[in-house]
C-alpha cells in the first residue's frame, strides 16, 4: 500500500504545481492588466485548492500510517530531530505543506468574496503566490522527481 499511496503523491505533487502556477499567472495578469474576474480565473481556484486537499490528505495518510519514514521520527521524535532527512519529514515538511494548503485556501475564500475584478486578482496573487513559494520550499527535490511505484 505505501508504494501506491508514494506514488500518487507524486504524482497529485505535479498537479499542484501546474494548477498553482495557472491559477497564479492569471492572477498576477488579471491584477496588473486590469482584466475582469473571469469564470476561468474562479475555476482555476477552484481546482488549485481541491488539488492541495487531496495531496494533504495523501501526505497525512503517508504520514500517520504508511511511512516508514515519519514512522521512524515519531517512535523517537528527539532522534529524528538531529537527523536532517527525519526532521524534513517529521517537522519541516509537514508544516510548511499545511501552511501552503492554509495559504491556497485564503487566497481562494478572499478572491471569491472580493467586490471587484482587482481586488479578486490581487488576493489571488498574493496568497496564490505565497503558496507557490511554501510549497516549492517544502518539496523534497533530493528525492525522484517522477515515482511509479
Amino acid at each position: 500500500m505505501y508504494p501506491i499511496v508514494l506514488s500518487l503523491h507524486n504524482l497529485v505533487r505535479w498537479v499542484v504545481v501546474i494548477l498553482a502556477i495557472a491559477a497564479t499567472v492569471r492572477a498576477f495578469i488579471g491584477w496588473f492588466g486590469k482584466k475582469e474576474w473571469t469564470a476561468l480565473d474562479n475555476r482555476l481556484g477552484v481546482l488549485f485548492s481541491s488539488s492541495v486537499d487531496v495531496q494533504l490528505l495523501l501526505g497525512l495518510l503517508l504520514y500517520f500510517f504508511l511511512s516508514p519514514i515519519t514512522g521512524a521520527a515519531l517512535k523517537n521524535f528527539g532522534a529524528a530531530m538531529s537527523n536532517p532527512e527525519l526532521r524534513f519529514f517529521a517537522v519541516e515538511h509537514v508544516i510548511v505543506m499545511f501552511a501552503a494548503a492554509i495559504l491556497a485556501h485564503v487566497g481562494r475564500t478572499l478572491s471569491k468574496k472580493a467586490a471587484e475584478a482587482a481586488s479578486k486578482h490581487r488576493l489571488a496573487a498574493i496568497f496564490f503566490g505565497l503558496a507557490i513559494l511554501a510549497i516549492a520550499f517544502a518539496i523534497p527535490w533530493s528525492r525522484p522527481l517522477i515515482r511509479l511505484g
